[in-house]
């Protein structure tokens, strides 16, 4: 059994300003998500569509991030308000902007990345789902950046586990119980094991909203299975069947990715750049 260690959650302090460490994890998960979309420029249909003033370039990783971070905060801010605490944030309206105090919905965050990268592709004049294709591999280093800010913090901790699980571990703040890590879980599930699939898979050429469709399912199953080994919310509980709010969340995440799976297997065939001799 293992103690988490006690890490001040201020990673640096200059003067009156304090650098948080879960602010510094979405700062490395917008460099990772820059590094790997300058990357999946070279991954077809991509590579083949940077002639012109609109073909890809990296410009539109630029435009993406900055519209990306966005979505991200705005969304994931608004999905934690009306998914998780509507009843508090209805009675108390100034606290909705108050970010610092914590609270953000991944599922919100997709939701607000959405809206972000339909209004890019309509101002670019490109398909939405060729957008979200691109995008889609490069999302899940990102996740693990945030689930080690977590961990880091001591937050969003894991359900009592058998004191003989070698790894179980006792929060701060969640009682003398030994618990899973289950931040380490996501990261390894939403992050490592995601990312290494979906980059396999988006290097060769897909159809249009195949990749996506493949974030979606992969993510919400590795989510909702990883959400077995979560504590969840002490405001929320369980809900129907037993399942959490991030589990429920997911369901509709998963269907709709096998949606788009049976829409894109009715689209053309990927195009394929003839190998240069």
């Amino acid at each position: 059994m293992l103690m988490h260690p006690d890490i001040d959650p201020v990673a640096l302090r200059l003067g009156p300003v304090a650098i948080h460490w879960y602010g510094l994890m979405y700062l490395v998960a917008f460099g990772l998500f820059m590094a790997l979309a300058l990357r999946r420029l070279r991954h077809e249909p991509y590579a083949s569509l940077t002639q012109g003033d609109w073909g890809w370039q990296r410009r539109d990783v630029e435009d993406i991030l900055f519209y990306g971070v966005l979505g991200v905060v705005i969304g994931g801010r608004l999905g934690y308000v009306l998914f998780y605490k509507p009843a508090y944030y209805f009675a108390h309206p100034a606290e909705i902007f108050a970010v610092w105090q914590g609270g953000m919905s991944f599922h919100g965050g997709l939701l607000g990345v959405l809206v972000a990268m339909a209004g890019f592709a309509r101002m670019r004049q490109r398909p939405f789902l060729q957008v979200m294709d691109f995008i889609a591999p490069c999302v899940p280093p990102g996740l693990a950046a945030g689930r080690i800010g977590n961990f880091i913090n001591g937050e969003l901790w894991g359900r009592v586990a058998d004191p003989s699980l070698p790894w179980a571990m006792v929060f701060r703040g969640a009682g003398s119980s030994a618990r899973h890590p289950s931040q380490l879980y996501e990261f390894l599930l939403e992050g490592v094991l995601l990312f290494v699939l979906l980059w396999l898979y988006a290097r060769r050429p897909r159809r249009l909203g195949e990749v996506s469709a493949a974030f979606l399912v992969g993510y919400g199953c590795l989510r909702f299975i990883a959400e077995f080994f979560r504590e969840p919310d002490n405001f929320l509980g369980f809900l129907s069947l037993g399942l959490t709010m991030g589990q429920w969340l997911c369901i509709p995440m998963v269907l709709g990715g096998v949606a788009l799976w049976v829409w894109a297997q009715r689209q053309p065939a990927p195009f394929v750049r003839a190998a240069a001799h």
